[in-house]
Order: structure tokens, then sequence, then C-alpha cells
């Protein structure tokens, strides 16, 4: 019977991708070997464990592969699914690369809801672009004092590479940050110019120096919201089912000063 194989990779794209590249490079079949983001605290019997260094090259050519033989709709929500924080995710993928590429799924590989690894990766996308699709609605960005725009998040997801995109298409003249309190990472997009990720740096300070301007526009519109309020009207339940309260401490009509 052949030995379990078990590839510790990052909980990154590159890292899943380079553990998939790793895998092929193999040549032993699918059936025993795995993809796992980190470590577990207890280790299996009658298994390795290999540790799996993210890798651009290997990544490239595997992001390349997946878009070429499944298209460029299974590869983001492969990218999608990848931004949650399942444990399994990183199983799920490798195994629905290998059904679409290896076992002829092709382009059609999500449509195999029979296969459990495909139903997940399908089931984690989708989580992961709702709240995309919301933080679009939702992110609300202040001046500061330095004329930069400014927005705090706590996503559940790693969106932030995917929420960039549209802002920057947006507002492709403004100076703004995006910042993911929770992983401490930054979309920054200088005006004019691309956007890029930075994580590993000292946290902005909690009080940021907003700007005079802002900070009536601020005080406008949460009177503004308060004022066309209709008392008898009120539905948290409704209010809270459209927009949970998890985005809610983000946006400026809902912060109590």
């Amino acid at each position: 019977m052949p030995e379990e194989k078990y590839l510790i990779c990052e909980d990154s794209i590159e890292g899943v991708f380079t553990g998939i590249y790793d895998a092929y490079a193999f040549r032993e079949g699918h059936e025993h070997l795995h993809i796992q983001i980190g470590e577990e605290e207890n280790l299996r019997l009658f298994a390795s464990y290999l540790y799996i260094t993210p890798d651009l090259v290997k990544t490239r050519k595997v992001a390349e592969t997946i878009q070429k033989r499944l298209g460029a709709d299974t590869y983001m929500s492969i990218c999608r699914a990848l931004a949650t924080e399942d444990a399994g995710k990183g199983q799920a993928v490798y195994q629905t690369v290998v059904d679409g590429i290896t076992r002829g799924s092709g382009r059609r590989v999500l449509e195999n809801s029979m296969n459990p690894h495909v139903d997940t990766v399908f089931r984690l996308s989708r989580c992961a672009a709702n709240e995309i699709h919301r933080l679009m609605e939702f992110v609300r960005f202040q001046e500061l004092e330095q004329g930069i725009l400014y927005s705090k998040i706590g996503p559940k997801c790693n969106i932030v590479s995917f929420l960039m995109p549209h802002f920057a298409d947006r507002l492709p003249l403004e100076n703004f940050i995006i910042y993911d309190e929770k992983r401490e990472l930054y979309g920054v997009h200088p005006a004019g110019k691309a956007w890029y990720l930075v994580s590993g740096v000292e946290p902005l300070p909690e009080r940021l120096q907003l700007s005079e301007q802002e900070a009536q526009y601020q005080e406008l519109f949460t009177m503004f919201c308060q004022t066309i309020a209709i008392k008898e009207r009120k539905n948290l339940k409704l209010q809270q089912q459209m927009l949970p309260l998890r985005f809610q401490e983000y946006m400026v009509e809902f912060v109590k000063k």
C-alpha cells in the first residue's frame, strides 16, 4: 500500500499552487497525496510530511495551466475559495484541479457536484464572492489630513486583493488605502498608478486625524441617516439581515461618536 504523503503549505495562493505543482511532479498518482494548510497538532502514523516553500515560478505555471485548461471563471472560483479560512481548502482545490485536468472534467469541472472536493470549492468560492459583493457596497472611505482616502475592514475572508481592482477602477486618480485589521494587510493605491499589497508593518494609529471637511461630512451624514429614519417602520431584524452587524462597526453611519 503506497505511503500517504502530506504536503504542508503556506496559507496563500502561492503556497497551495506550489504544493499542487510538487504533487504532480511526484508522478505517483493523486489518491495518496494531500495538500494541507499549516501543521496539525497530531501527526498521522505511517505518513510522511513534506514542507513546501512557496515558489513564484511554480505558482505562475499552475495558474496558467488552470486558466488554459479549466477556464478563467474556474480559476477565479479557485482563488476565491483559497481566500476563505476553511482548513480543508487546500486539499479541495488540489482534488478539483485533478478532477478537471487529470480526470478530464475540463471547463465544466465545477458542475461535478458529486465530487465532494469540487462541491467544497464551489461552496467556499460562493461564500467569498458574497462577502466581496457586500464589501463593494459597504466599504466607507474617510479622508485624512494628508488627502489620503482610508478605509478599515475586518472581513471573514482574505479578500483585499479582490476589492482593490474594483476601487482602483472607480478611483483611479485618488490615493487610497484599504486596511484589513484582522490580517494586518494593506491594499495601497497611489493616484494614477498600480495598486499593491503591504503586510508586516506597524498598524496605523487607532485615532487617525481626519481632514476638517471629512469631519463635517461625517457629522452631516450621520445626522441625515438618523433624521430620515421612520421610528414606526424600524425593523432591526431586517436591517441586520441585509446589513450584518459585523459590517456595521466599520461604517460611519453606525459608529457611535
